[in-house]
């Protein structure tokens, strides 16, 4: 379903005020060859400034790569010009860490989700009455009451706000969704909810997902296959039981490690 071979995102350092020239060049994703199947989370985990956050802008050519291509469904999206893949970007979805600064604080739920099932079906536009019966689907989907579709996030618990982003993110129907740190940022017993959620909306939608933490424990949870990238590249990558059980990078096995333990 989506396919990277070679990847590679690369930003000049330069440096001078007014000839400025480059000096080095740093190497955010260096070489990234994945592919994932309908239906499968991929879990991408790895510390702070491994190259996570750029790999998924790439992915979605919100930052264009250097080289490599990145093909969806078939299209390669590298050779497209700019105004082609503007079209296609409704089929890639984000949700992010902050679900508070991720949502407009001046719209309400309903026009927040209003927005974003109207960027697919702009129709619904015209029929006010279908809008809100997709708003209210969409709420229930995510363990929303649809009674508070009229109030504002800053009403709404975090729990709650990240159940808005995923639903915003579900809305246009797109054929990939990218979490990046969706649960990072929740109480613990928010964080299970979120996961199960995003498990429930997996196996009634068939969604595809990049799963994207530092936290190896979550992602085991969640992901059929895991990748871990250190530095710009993956550095491991096979199904989660085994790179948890059986690491063989010592990058992996350090990440292990640093998972809290119960002393018994």
């Amino acid at each position: 379903m989506l396919e990277l071979k070679d990847v590679k995102t690369h930003f000049p350092v330069k440096k001078g005020l007014i000839f400025t020239k480059q000096v080095d060049t740093v190497k955010a994703v260096n070489g990234i060859t994945l592919s994932i199947k309908q239906g499968e989370i991929l879990g991408l985990v790895g510390e702070s400034g491994c190259g996570k956050s750029t790999l998924s802008r790439t992915i979605m050519q919100l930052i264009p790569s250097t080289e490599g291509d990145i093909t969806l469904e078939g299209l390669n999206l590298t050779k497209l010009p700019r105004s082609e893949v503007r079209k296609h970007r409704l089929d890639f979805q984000m949700i992010f860490q902050d679900p508070y600064a991720s949502l407009n604080p001046r719209m309400t739920i309903f026009s927040t989700l209003a927005e974003a099932l109207t960027q697919r079906h702009p129709n619904l536009k015209k029929n006010k009455s279908k809008l809100t019966e997709a708003v209210v689907a969409l709420m229930e989907r995510c363990g929303l009451n649809p009674s508070f579709m009229q109030k504002y996030p800053h009403e709404f618990s975090g729990g709650q706000r990240q159940r808005i982003a995923i639903a915003r993110a579900l809305a246009p129907e797109p054929k990939l969704i990218i979490a990046d740190e969706p649960v990072s940022a929740l109480d613990v017993s928010i964080q299970s909810q979120i996961l199960n959620l995003l498990l429930d909306l997996r196996r009634d939608l068939n969604l595809t997902m990049i799963f994207i933490s530092h936290d190896l424990s979550v992602v085991r949870y969640l992901a059929d296959n895991i990748a871990v990238m250190y530095k710009g590249e993956i550095v491991e990558y096979g199904d989660s039981e085994r790179v948890f059980n059986e690491p063989e990078h010592s990058y992996t096995k350090r990440l292990l490690d640093a998972i809290p333990h119960l002393e018994s």
